[in-house]
């Protein structure tokens, strides 16, 4: 008995990292049927996160049975077998337990098996297993992904030397700006004045972008030719800019990336548009896009990209928001711990390259990239940055340039001294993300949301402390007004617009409840009244493909 409270203490319960199993005979349950014998359990616990496999109990209630039958197993040799049977499998961490009950003498081993080492899982009869309720199953696609996209510990890319490039690879525009963010960063240090005297090679080593004189991947990628790009190779050091509207139309930017980047923000088209505060007549301009943010999200893709999978950096700009996608996974804790600024990364993919960007004023090294693309969304009430579509192998950042709820937008408006963290959570409710109990309960103590779980929306919460609810509601009533505000502004600036076009423009501002059908009929019926009852708006007849402009246009 106290063995197995001794045991059940160690190993309270069966899950990926803890099995039981009887197993009393090792003779045929070591390497005998797949998916039920032990190398199968070594297999499925080592590519999660590593654990135990206890043998010589019972399943579900961890009582002792004990192993009865051992042939020719012995602790060392029964490790050294497990190890030959687990392809990839870590034999020197490895390591095999024995237990004996004082009173009936049963043996029991626990094996203490490692994690998988990083992007090789372990497989046995030549696959890999993974643990799915109680039973084994060959290794999912998506935990395969994730565990091929793993960081390698100890190596890093961008740090080494690439063989035959010289200073001479490197655009001397990209090198003299690399020089002046340099000299702005250590603008406070004694010897600033010294760095334009600095010949190339000196100036890469101080900033991180060459190793004892010898040009590297990083120096390539920040600062290097377009025509250098082939020392790269088999690597596409690439961002592609893509647009994805009626227009469609893509381009390629290489390095030097401390240029380019730039170039890729340019192709994004940022219009000016107005919010209304619930209770006011006047709107708010803003940009659609912060350039900073741009950059930023830019920068950080650039900055921790998994070179070594061989992929290409992607800005997508859609009618309502910006995509950038990045090959890896962020390898310490997720985006979202990132968004209020109190936590500071501990390890990079790319350690070399993030130093040297931070050395010429391209990122931060201290997790404060994230917050501030947070605090321009929040600044310009708009979405918070979005990585809920990242995956084990790429990372999604969605930065939203239109509101999801007005509701969210105009609390944004009123309420100026509400923390970053209330703002975050109020964002994951317009995104009808999970929320905690604890989270909901605080948000409806404050009075900032409204309705039944899961159906939570952000509520009108100064209307309601101002006790200005008969304001709210009618101003409610000049949404209607807004749009066609949008209408004017867009027909004035381009001269006309297809439906198609007005469509592109006006449906990601309707409410998020309804339906596509029912913003389709909003605007259909808000040109209709535009057309003949406001008489602002004229068209040359009736269909998608119809031209609208401005009723006093020529």
């Amino acid at each position: 008995m106290a063995l197995r409270e001794r045991l059940r203490a160690a190993y309270p319960s069966e899950n990926e990292a803890c099995e039981w199993k009887e197993f009393k005979n090792l003779r045929h349950a070591v390497s005998g049927k797949p998916g039920d014998d032990v190398v199968s359990y070594v297999s499925a616990i080592a590519n999660m996160s590593g654990g135990h496999l206890v043998l010589g109990v019972q399943d579900k209630t961890l009582d002792i049975v004990g192993i009865r039958e051992f042939g020719d197993y012995t602790i060392e040799n029964a490790r050294h077998r497990i190890a030959g049977h687990c392809a990839h499998l870590n034999s020197e961490r490895l390591r095999i337990e024995e237990f004996k009950t004082s009173d009936s003498g049963k043996i029991v081993w626990v094996v203490h098996i490692p994690q998988h080492e990083p992007r090789l899982p372990v497989n046995a009869h030549g696959k890999p297993w993974q643990r799915v309720g109680d039973s084994l199953v060959a290794l999912r696609p998506e935990r395969l992904k994730s565990i091929l996209a793993e960081p390698m510990i100890g190596f890093d890319w961008s740090a080494q030397v690439v063989s035959g490039a010289t200073v001479s690879d490197l655009d001397e525009t990209a090198l003299q700006v690399a020089r002046d963010k340099f000299k702005e960063k250590n603008a406070s240090q004694s010897w600033k004045h010294e760095v334009d005297r600095w010949d190339a090679i000196t100036f890469l080593d101080k900033c991180k972008l060459a190793s004892r004189g010898g040009v590297t991947r990083a120096a390539l990628l920040l600062l290097g030719r377009p025509e250098a790009v082939q020392l790269l190779s088999p690597h596409p050091v690439q961002i592609t800019w893509k647009l994805e509207t009626e227009d469609r139309a893509y381009e390629h930017f290489g390095p030097p990336f401390i240029l380019t980047t730039t170039e890729v923000s340019k192709r994004i088209r940022n219009i000016t548009q107005r919010l209304f505060p619930a209770n006011q007549l006047l709107g708010v301009d803003i940009q659609k896009y912060d350039t900073l943010t741009i950059l930023e999200a830019l920068h950080n893709c650039i900055a921790h990209q998994d070179y070594e999978r061989c992929e290409r950096i992607v800005a997508i700009e859609t009618p309502d928001r910006l995509i950038f996608e990045n090959a890896g996974a962020f390898i310490d804790g997720a985006a979202e711990d990132y968004l209020n600024g109190k936590r500071m990364p501990r390890r990079y993919r790319n350690p070399w390259l993030a130093q040297a960007m931070v050395e010429v004023k391209m990122i931060d090294t201290v997790g404060y990239g994230i917050h501030r693309m947070t605090t321009s969304q929040r600044s310009r009430y708009l979405p918070l940055p979005d990585y809920s579509r990242s995956s084990a192998g790429t990372v999604v950042l969605e930065v939203l340039g239109r509101p999801i709820d007005e509701r969210y937008s105009q609390l944004l408006l009123e309420r100026s001294d509400l923390d970053i963290d209330t703002v975050i959570l109020l964002d994951r409710i317009q995104k009808k993300l999970p929320m905690t109990d604890e989270a909901v309960a605080r948000l409806r103590r404050d009075g900032l949301i409204e309705g039944r779980k899961p159906h939570y929306v952000v509520a009108a919460a100064v209307a309601k402390a101002t006790e200005t609810e008969a304001s709210y509601t009618r101003n409610k009533g000049t949404e209607k007004a807004h749009l066609k505000r949008f209408v004017l502004d867009h027909l004035e600036r381009f001269g006309e617009a297809t439906r198609a076009k007005l469509d592109e423009l006006l449906l990601p501002m309707l409410a998020v409840g309804l339906s596509d059908r029912q913003k389709r009929d909003r605007v259909k019926n808000l040109l209709s009244e535009m057309r003949t009852k406001d008489e602002s708006i004229v068209s040359d007849g009736f269909g998608p493909g119809v031209a609208w402009r401005l009723a006093n246009s020529d």
